[in-house]
């Protein structure tokens, strides 16, 4: 009887795996919103590292955060490094391209509590007498990570996170 619990035991593990396995190994989280804002009153907020204390849902995770600031003040080249709390960790993100009131790129990387490596692209579009603004991640995901995926979601996870910093990039730039 032992024997046979272990057997469909170890067969269990072993289906789990292989189809983690077999998930996706990139990923894509895409959120975006209407705001009554030109892109030009919005872009700003973005484009600054020093503005996203403003809207960005990360800055409320730790008030105690170490937030470093270098590289260019605004634009490609501007570099924000943080080090915080269990739940805002240890990263860096540095903006890669920078096209004024149309797209800020960053690169996205994660020291803690996982590494990572990560793009995110914020782009503007204007649709009429607002403009609609697109906050996605896109990046890899280990073997670890799709074996995790396969008890929650990421793409949920993240993308509430995504939902509340738009709501709130909404709120400063529409003032």
């Amino acid at each position: 009887m032992l024997a046979t619990i272990l057997i469909v035991l170890v067969v269990l593990i072993a289906a789990l795996l292989i189809y983690a396995a077999t998930r996706p190994a990139g990923f894509t989280v895409s959120r975006s919103t209407g705001i009554k804002a030109p892109p030009e009153a919005i872009f700003p907020l973005i484009n600054d590292f020093r503005r996203w204390t403003v809207w960005s849902p990360y800055e409320k995770l730790d008030p105690n955060m170490k937030r470093t600031l270098s590289g260019a003040e605004s634009g490609k080249g501007a570099v924000y490094a943080w080090e915080g709390n269990a739940k805002a960790g240890i990263g860096r993100m540095e903006i890669t391209n920078s096209v004024p009131s149309l797209l800020v790129a960053l690169m996205l990387d994660f020291e803690k509590p996982f590494k990572a490596n990560n793009t995110v692209d914020f782009t503007l579009k204007p649709a009429g007498n607002e403009t609609s603004v697109t906050w996605a991640m896109h990046g890899r995901y280990p073997f670890i990570a799709r074996l995790m995926g396969v008890f929650m979601n990421f793409d949920k996870l993240v993308g509430k996170d995504f939902e509340a910093g738009l709501a709130s990039l909404k709120e400063a730039a529409e003032k």
